[in-house]
């Protein structure tokens, strides 16, 4: 120890002593770390010095939503095209700098902490933004352009969706297209947090921070194997309450809610929140089924599935342009919804989304069906009244 002191004290009466770059007093680049401990708290580390910049960065934040949406910082590293390495140093310097740990390391991946969840909120608000900040700028100027996330329910997208990327592609080809595909208790969720700009919702709940733009009413039909159609034309209530069915949740909950103005509800036989899966149960003979009428449109025309409406009730769902209320949206997404409006009500004007007009509930009559065919349900129906 006494050496040490005497060849410190050399150095430091020494006039031509040269002072190691990273602490040299006269320099304005010095920069370490200094540990702070504290029985009260977990120590941590600060970055000091003249100058020091800030870690927390736009960077920093978009490297760790990255990290939060693909929950694997080799995953983030590999997508970000930056060294694992150098991705695993941001995220401790914005854990050192918040002073807590936002990710839980795990053999396989990373899990958010409760922390870190809050903070990921609070980023990708951050980064919508500033995106939404950079599009009103830009269309001061130009054209609408930038990201607009779209939100489609598995019942009304494939619908819809055709034709609304062919109007963007044509009207405004500036503008990118992201369709989130959920369920409209999902996307309802998703529009309140910002992390959909436009949804096509049916009967959503009415809300201060949500503008609701109602496009159309649907009618919500029984679907069933075509061998089931014989000479039934609809179904009444009584009949509907008897008979077993398949549906989703989603439209169970509307049309339980209209029935049970008439006393009637639904009678569940499996609740399959899978469009795809209930339209391969009605091609197998195995049905039926309660679903809006442009659900299965294509197999209806084609004659491979039967619908009957309900006779004596007038069970239907609100197709709504759903955006949010407490925000400004961008010219991107005002034109995305002009867009999807324009698309929902050409398909409506198309019949897609009705029952014939005219006389008593009726069959959809499928492709194929011929004029004697027609004229001899016209008949029976006269002889039922």
């Amino acid at each position: 120890m006494a050496s040490r002191l005497r060849t410190a004290a050399a150095f430091l009466c020494n006039p031509h002593r040269r002072w190691p770059p990273a602490i040299d007093p006269a320099s304005n680049s010095c920069q370490f770390v200094i540990p702070c401990d504290s029985a009260c708290v977990a120590p941590e580390r600060r970055r000091c010095g003249p100058g020091s910049p800030p870690i927390m960065d736009l960077r920093s934040i978009r490297y760790f939503v990255q990290i939060a949406d693909l929950g694997s910082i080799t995953r983030a590293a590999q997508h970000l095209r930056i060294a694992q390495p150098a991705l695993s140093r941001h995220l401790r310097s914005l854990e050192d700098e918040l002073g807590t740990e936002l990710l839980v390391r795990l053999p396989r991946g990373v899990r958010l902490t409760g922390a870190g969840r809050q903070f990921a909120d609070h980023c990708r608000r951050i980064l919508r933004e500033l995106g939404r900040a950079q599009d009103e700028l830009r269309a001061s100027t130009e054209m609408p352009q930038g990201q607009v996330v779209l939100g489609l329910s598995p019942t009304i997208g494939p619908l819809v969706l055709p034709g609304i990327v062919e109007r963007v592609t044509r009207q405004c080809p500036q503008i990118s297209l992201k369709v989130v595909e959920g369920f409209s208790i999902q996307l309802y969720d998703a529009l309140l947090a910002g992390r959909v700009e436009v949804g096509l919702l049916t009967n959503p709940t009415p809300s201060r921070a949500l503008t609701l733009t109602p496009l159309l009413s649907e009618p919500i039909v029984v679907l069933a194997p075509p061998q089931a159609r014989g000479t039934r034309r609809f179904y009444t209530m009584p009949e509907l309450a008897k008979t077993p069915v398949i549906t989703t949740e989603a439209i169970r909950s509307i049309v339980d809610e209209q029935l049970s103005r008439y006393g009637a509800r639904l009678n569940i036989e499996a609740e399959i929140d899978a469009v795809e899966a209930i339209r391969r149960l009605l091609l197998r003979g195995i049905g039926p089924a309660v679903m809006p009428v442009s659900t299965f449109h294509d197999d209806i025309r084609a004659g491979t599935i039967a619908a009957f409406p309900i006779a004596d009730a007038n069970v239907h769902r609100i197709l709504m342009l759903v955006q949010p209320a407490e925000r400004k949206p961008s010219a991107a997404s005002e034109e995305i919804a002009h867009i999807v409006a324009a698309e929902a009500n050409a398909l409506s004007d198309a019949g897609l989304f009705s029952l014939p007009a005219g006389g008593p509930p009726q069959l959809i009559m499928p492709a194929g069906t011929g004029r004697r065919s027609a004229r001899r349900a016209s008949r029976k129906r006269s002889a039922s009244t």
